[in-house]
């Protein structure tokens, strides 16, 4: 008998047999092409001395004299020691909280507590950076915020925490917890919902306690999710968010608030040093990118998991 030879795929035919799945493309693809891909002619900026009239074509071409400036910026050590100090701390507080709240949520029992919890710790996630800023602002403050009373009901001193350099680290990373973990847990929750009962049944016929079932059963399961979270988290390490940080700063911490990303606004917007900012910005770009390509290979070489 002859084999039937395979059929050989066609977009024009694929379009036409899908074409509602192809409308729908076309809106999320314009929306990456507009916003995504055509801004990256901006780049040429970082390398020239860019003027409004004579436009980013026309600009004159200076080659890496911006880069050149950045890195012998007396103020480059600062900005790169600040992200890099919130970017970990941030990782190291903020990357396994959504994973023991997924796991707690799991295993204790009843399905309404299970549905309250979980809308309780998602709710913060939909507060704005501005009033999520102000809240912190408010709950802070000297005189009228709600710590500094509870500390003067017990008799202690009254903090000044958004005056004092030394606490705005703890402030961004903590309330960023608070805000966060909640949203994060979904997916861990929902890779949770389809671990394999037949493992949890032999680990309890076993008689394995709970840790031991989080040991080998749900963390097992979890693994695949736990690697791309943190390959995509260490791919971001310089992309502190901007607005946060910027709503936060004020002279008194200016001197661990500062990072990349706001010194590329101030230089950028402000000062109007366009061509300054955006090597500054590309550089900051970059390093991410080596980042996330390190951090693929190395999951790739150790584990089973990569995004590519």
């Amino acid at each position: 008998m002859k084999k039937t030879e395979k059929k050989k795929w066609s977009l024009k035919e694929d379009i036409q047999k899908r074409w509602q799945l192809y409308l729908m493309l076309l809106l999320p693809l314009a929306y990456i092409i507009v916003f995504c891909y055509v801004p990256m002619g901006g780049i040429l900026i970082a390398f020239e001395d860019y003027s409004f009239r004579k436009g980013i074509l026309g600009s004159d071409w200076v080659g890496l004299k911006y880069f050149e400036q950045f890195f012998s910026n007396p103020d480059m050590m600062k900005l790169l020691k600040n992200t890099l100090v919130i970017s970990f701390y941030s990782l190291l507080i903020s990357f396994p909280a959504p994973i023991v709240l997924a796991l707690a949520l799991h295993i204790i029992g009843g399905k309404r507590f299970k549905k309250f919890m979980q809308s309780l710790t998602y709710a913060p996630y939909f507060i704005s950076t501005v009033v999520m800023v102000g809240i912190i602002l408010q709950c802070f403050h000297l005189n009228i915020g709600i710590v500094n009373n509870l500390l003067a009901l017990v008799g202690l001193d009254r903090v000044d925490f958004m005056g004092r350099a030394s606490y705005f680290r703890h402030i961004y990373v903590w309330s960023g917890v608070w805000q966060t973990t909640g949203y994060a847990a979904v997916i861990y929750i929902a890779a949770l919902g389809n671990v394999d009962q037949s493992l949890v049944e032999a680990s309890l016929i076993d008689g394995a306690n709970r840790l031991q079932r989080i040991k080998i059963v749900e963390l097992p399961a979890l693994k695949p999710i736990i690697t791309i979270q943190l390959i995509m988290a260490i791919g971001s390490i310089m992309g502190v968010g901007f607005e946060k940080v910027f709503l936060m700063q004020s002279p008194l911490n200016l001197s661990v608030s500062e990072i990349i990303s706001t010194y590329v606004y101030k230089r950028g917007l402000k000062d109007m040093q366009y061509s300054f900012a955006t090597a500054v910005g590309l550089f900051n770009s970059v390093v991410n990118f080596i980042l996330l390509f390190l951090a693929n290979k190395i999951s790739q070489k150790f584990g089973e998991t990569s995004l590519w």
